[in-house]
């Protein structure tokens, strides 16, 4: 895909990335002519066996190691910080098949405005991103939630890192609440695959595969994919999604590789905004009413991803790896929204005639990246170092067109109490903004974990970042630059008082630069950020437990413009603090149990005021879609039949009541308990059944909202049957 972008920043792309990437040969140039010794453990490894010969007695161990980035020779859960990990197995069981779904099972991340039902959207610690845009994550220490990719698909996600607190000082321009970082998976050197298919209630079909073996004895691959046709409990929505992730590595030696992943994803979705809800009564109307257009046909969405990486083991102390990224993503469609300004909603008038505009998106992104790190474990001043030093930098391109009919009150209507559709008919359309943005920039970053003695442990790290960001607005015929220089500490200590016990806290200030403009076509100043935290851990054979306190301060936060539909404005700056339970046990041989609970407190640090809204959002004013309370549990019993592994699961997750609109404090949201349960059946070898209920006692709730009129409902309940077959 290829974007038509003005001429903007040359001697920044000339002069600042040539000498990056210089920079990068010359380090790749040293790391790859050094020696190679044997390798020392990485977080992830998996070891294999290929036989030589058929005739040979002897079978030759190969060990692949995937080294992530951003991590450095001590494995992250060892570092002064909360990390929470969630593992495939977690929602495999539970047959989730979104990303967004499956962190569900961290009580630290409430979902947000999902942009009618066609992205990923969610807070981490009380603070959502741009509300107007997903939410941005990690692909393998990749940048993937910049841009409009759709739902993440979990068909290639082996883990996820929920990285807690602010990470801007070694990943660089990320929220203070935390970094998502998603682990794929990887080929490895012995054949082997599943394929799964499964059926659920309002006809929804998925057919998803996993194949991995070797081509030759250097040589593997691994192809994951799926295949779904999503009815839904919303008339006339259906969600069609195809994924295919396929992935070659190329172990070149016992201490080298090379690796290559593709991603590529087709989505086509109905936009929904959901249902409207007056005088916060919940149940005025049916969740399955659908109140846009059908005629406007589904809103379609495509995605590349690649990344290429190389890592080597220098010796036994210290490792290299590098990586490119490039990824591209198009959004386009049309869609029939209610009008949010009240003075030109009918709906206030009579109860019933809902004033509509029609849209039309264009968007388009394309995101390039590229990094460096060295790290290893030496010995200085007799004192054991866990150093890492790194360099990355990325050119992300951005356009985004909004068209829109906006009529008289009433013009464009369509009534909720009977509606009926392709009867009132939209006006011309017209381009409403139409931005190109570009952000370049480039970062150092170095980070040192000491052992200063056998208990205590000393984490500082520093980041420098330099951007620039050029939007110009075509409609207004504006431009808009932003230029900035950061420094971005992070400190952290941690005492060992216990073989199972360990302490610890942290300091770490971050910063996010902006996407978009206002209503008056000016960008918006970076989003600055500072945390403290503080906690436990627990760690033993059976148990794994994380408590944490913290506090974080973040300024320039965005929300939605109420009269400006489709802009966003600024709210100022908004504190949030809390605390964290996350529990992972096995009770004795059979049980399993895990349990992720947290209470925040976010809301607005100063009053704000503004002028296109009217109105006073006061200091103290709660955050969108931000429980105080949220709990997310499951446990589950093994137990043999036929003398296959079988298995019974039971959760529970539980929010409480939640603001639902970011300028009016008298929309909240009710306090939901929603439960589940699971049965994993097993019928000869490879083969088993998984059985699924949601939403046991089908409760009517409210999933995320952007405002009264923009309320997106939950699933009722339902069932899902699946088949899988792994060979």
């Amino acid at each position: 895909m290829s974007l038509l972008m003005p001429p903007v920043a040359p001697q920044f792309a000339k002069t600042h990335l040539s000498h990056l990437v210089l920079a990068l040969m010359g380090v790749s140039s040293v790391m790859l002519s050094a020696s190679s010794l044997s390798a020392n453990a990485a977080e992830q490894s998996v070891k294999q066996s290929v036989k030589q010969d058929a005739s040979h007695a002897e079978i030759e161990r190969i060990e692949v190691r995937h080294f992530q980035s951003y991590r450095g020779s001590l494995p992250v859960e060892q570092w002064p910080q909360a990390v929470q990990r969630l593992n495939s197995g977690d929602w495999d069981l539970w047959s989730l098949s979104r990303f967004q779904d499956a962190l569900d099972l961290s009580a630290s991340i409430a979902r947000q405005n999902n942009g009618g039902g066609l992205w990923d959207s969610f807070s981490v610690r009380g603070f959502p991103g741009n509300e107007n845009m997903p939410s941005g994550y990690l692909i393998n220490g990749f940048n993937g939630g910049r841009g409009f990719s759709g739902h993440r698909d979990t068909s290639n996600i082996e883990y996820i890192e929920i990285l807690k607190g602010p990470g801007s000082a070694l990943y660089g321009r990320s929220e203070p609440g935390g970094t998502i970082n998603i682990i794929t998976k990887k080929p490895h050197f012995q054949q082997q695959g599943s394929i799964k298919t499964s059926v659920g209630t309002y006809d929804q079909y998925r057919l998803e595969g996993d194949y991995n073996d070797s081509l030759t004895e250097q040589l593997a691959f691994r192809i994951s994919g799926a295949w779904q046709a999503h009815g839904s409990f919303r008339e006339f929505v259906q969600s069609d999604r195809q994924v295919l992730t396929p992935t070659v590595l190329w172990q070149i030696d016992d201490s080298s590789q090379w690796l290559y992943e593709l991603e590529w994803l087709q989505q086509a979705q109905l936009f929904d905004r959901g249902i409207v809800v007056q005088h916060n009564n919940f149940a005025d109307l049916p969740i399955e009413r659908y109140l846009g257009e059908p005629t406007d046909r589904p809103t379609d969405i495509d995605a590349r991803g690649h990344q290429l990486s190389y890592q080597r083991q220098l010796n036994q102390d210290w490792q290299f790896n590098a990586g490119l990224g490039y990824r591209d993503s198009a959004l386009a469609g049309f869609s029939s929204d209610a009008e949010l300004a009240r003075a030109r909603q009918s709906l206030f008038d009579d109860g019933r005639t809902l004033t509509r505009q029609r849209r039309q998106r264009d968007y388009h992104s394309e995101d390039r990246t590229l990094r460096a790190e060295l790290s290893g474990k030496p010995v200085m001043a007799q004192l054991a170092h866990h150093v890492l030093f790194g360099l990355d930098a990325y050119d992300y391109e951005l356009y985004t067109m909004l068209g829109r009919f906006r009529g008289a009150k009433g013009s464009y209507a369509i009534d909720v109490r009977a509606p009926q559709y392709a009867v009132a008919q939209p006006g011309k359309i017209n381009t409403l903004y139409e931005n190109i943005e570009r952000q370049q920039a480039y970062g150092f970053y170095v980070q040192d974990i000491v052992q200063l003695s056998a208990q205590w442990q000393l984490l500082v790290g520093m980041r420098f970042d330099d951007y620039e960001q050029h939007i110009e607005e075509r409609v207004k015929k504006t431009m808009a630059t932003t230029e900035d220089q950061k420094f971005s500490p992070r400190f952290g200590l941690s005492y060992q008082w216990h073989p199972q016990w360990q302490w610890y806290a942290n300091y770490a200030e971050g910063f996010l630069p902006l996407s978009g403009t206002d209503y008056a076509g000016a960008a918006f100043a970076p989003e600055l950020s500072q945390s403290q935290e503080m906690g436990v851990k627990w760690q033993q054979a059976q148990l794994s437990a994380t408590l944490a306190l913290f506090h974080a301060e973040k300024s320039n936060i965005l929300v939605s413009d109420p009269v400006n539909v489709g802009f966003s404005a600024t709210l100022g700056e908004a504190t949030s603090q809390g605390i964290e339970l996350d529990v992972a046990t096995r009770l004795g041989s059979l049980w399993q149990w895990q349990l992720s609970y947290s209470w925040v407190d976010s809301a607005t640090a100063v009053d704000s005021i503004n002028p296109d809204w009217g109105v006073l959002v006061p200091k103290g004013s709660r955050l969108v879609n931000v429980p105080r309370h949220s709990l997310s549990s499951q446990v589950q019993r093994e137990f043999a039949v036929g003398g296959y592994a079988a298995a019974l699961g039971l959760r529970v997750r539980y929010q409480s009541r939640r603001l639902g609109d970011a300028v009016d404090p008298r929309y909240m949201l009710p306090s939901t308990t929603l439960w589940g349960v699971f049965a994993s059946m097993p019928w000869g070898d490879g083969w088993n059944a998984d059985l699924v209920l949601e939403n046991l006692l089908n409760k009517h709730y409210i999933q995320s909202s952007y405002s009264a009129l923009w309320s997106y409902p939950g699933e009722p309940r339902s069932a899902k049957l699946s088949v899988r077959y792994r060979f």
